[in-house]
């Protein structure tokens, strides 16, 4: 059985959805519910703080890059073995990859007008009492395929200002169910870094965070008139495999520096009957697999410690030279090259199986979804397959060549960004962080 959804969304990012979302996956388990989360758009930090609340995986959900075989597979995953499902967006409600004819291809309405599921608002209250109402009713309102069917107003100053804001939407938006009122929780802060939050392994103590917002979510909020409002997803799809299968046993890089992997992802190739074998670098453990994926992460944080670690990297080599498929993403493509400057401009080198060195020294934003196509065939499958992923770094590249690029690629709008990645034998990888194929 699937279980019914809803989407927690805001106006903006910065409204507290993280945390009203969290602190909801804790209080629900904490009840003895069966609660499966699912994340909008390709965010792999706050899926793993969902995981932590929920004791399950949290799947990623995205209209751009997913083909709907894919999405409509997730979003019945995300439900399986379970008595509710939460989705956080991302963003605004409306925001996404890009705006043709009013709407956001890739935005967490589109994922509720696809879904069926009903979308519960979170407001930041802050500065506004009677003008709240017309900020839920505009989202409300706006695009008939998204039903807005409850909200949350968060950074509620004091019980005068709750009223205000309740008798103004009760007054302007009566369909639309007032499910709660979050005070001002200052202390209930995720800190933050250069890629968003902190990742929740690092957390200094991520239990007590966990019972603090549970506690706030479960003393603020109507929650069973929140669940009331949960609907089955009306998309459909089998298990999906969103990338090509590396290999029978497939060692997977997982600790501070490597943690950036999709769920759907690794539970894809699962199903297609590879065995997941998690290794640590940082402890430098040894990949046990015939092939080997480093995902993303933050390596530079880490870069003289990995460069120490010789049964790390000398078993990457060894896959490699036995002609398993070893595959990199973002920081894992960086350790796959020659070598890695830190932002004190410290040069440590790295495998040395791509031929490229990158440098934090001077940082420059790449960020977007990208469209790759394969130039060669490799581990990833033939020339001219197409993936949808996203780039989300500050590394440059000091020097790279010569050998074979990777991929081609495109950004969402379709514009060439030129050629991307380095393909050796079986070694293949990139910046970019690849969501599916076949789009």
């Amino acid at each position: 059985m699937h279980a019914p959804g809803l989407i927690l969304a805001a106006p903006s990012s910065g409204s507290g959805k993280t945390l009203v979302t969290l602190g909801l996956l804790a209080h629900l388990r904490r009840r003895g519910i069966r609660v499966g989360s699912a994340k909008v758009g390709p965010d792999y930090i706050d899926p793993a703080f969902h995981a932590a609340a929920t004791g399950r995986p949290c799947l990623n959900l995205d209209s751009w890059a997913m083909t709907p075989t894919t999405l409509g597979g997730l979003a019945q995953a995300a439900g399986q073995d379970a008595d509710l499902v939460v989705c956080e967006g991302v963003m605004g409600l409306f925001d996404g990859a890009d705006v043709t004819h009013g709407q956001s291809d890739g935005s967490t309405a589109e994922i509720a007008a696809l879904t069926g599921w009903p979308v519960v608002l979170v407001i930041d209250a802050r500065g506004m009492a009677g003008s709240a109402a017309a900020v839920l009713a505009g989202f409300a309102r706006l695009r008939d395929k998204v039903k807005v069917a409850g909200v949350i107003f968060n950074q509620v100053s004091s019980d005068k200002h709750r009223r205000m804001i309740a008798a103004a939407c009760a007054h302007a938006c009566p369909e639309v169910a007032l499910l709660g009122f979050m005070p001002r929780l200052e202390k209930l802060v995720v800190p933050s870094r250069h890629l968003g939050l902190v990742q929740a392994c690092e957390h200094p103590d991520l239990p007590a965070f966990l019972a603090a917002a549970a506690d706030a979510v479960g003393g603020h909020v109507d929650v069973a008139a929140l669940q009331a409002l949960a609907r089955p997803a009306a998309l459909s799809g089998s298990h999906p495999c969103p990338l090509p299968v590396l290999g029978g046993r497939i060692a997977v890089a997982r600790d501070q520096a490597f943690a950036f992997a999709y769920a759907g992802v690794l539970e894809g190739w699962r199903r297609a009957g590879a065995e997941i074998r998690f290794f640590s670098p940082l402890d430098d453990q040894t990949p046990d697999g015939d092939a080997v994926y480093l995902p993303g992460g933050y390596p530079e944080l880490f870069a003289g410690r990995l460069a120490a670690n010789n049964r790390f990297l000398d078993g990457v080599r060894r896959v490699a030279d036995r002609g398993g498929a070893v595959f990199g993403e973002c920081g894992g493509f960086m350790v796959l090259g020659r070598s890695l400057q830190d932002k004190d401009g410290a040069t440590h080198a790295m495998a040395g199986l791509l031929p490229l060195d990158t440098s934090f020294a001077q940082r420059r934003l790449h960020l977007g979804y990208r469209q790759a196509v394969l130039l060669a065939d490799g581990p990833l499958g033939a020339a001219g397959q197409v993936f949808r992923g996203h780039e989300f770094h500050f590394a440059t590249i000091a020097a790279e060549g010569p050998g074979q690029a990777l991929f081609a690629v495109t950004d969402a709008g379709g514009a060439a960004l030129g050629q991307a990645g380095w393909l050796a034998g079986r070694v293949a990888a990139s910046f970019l962080h690849l969501i599916d194929a076949g789009t």
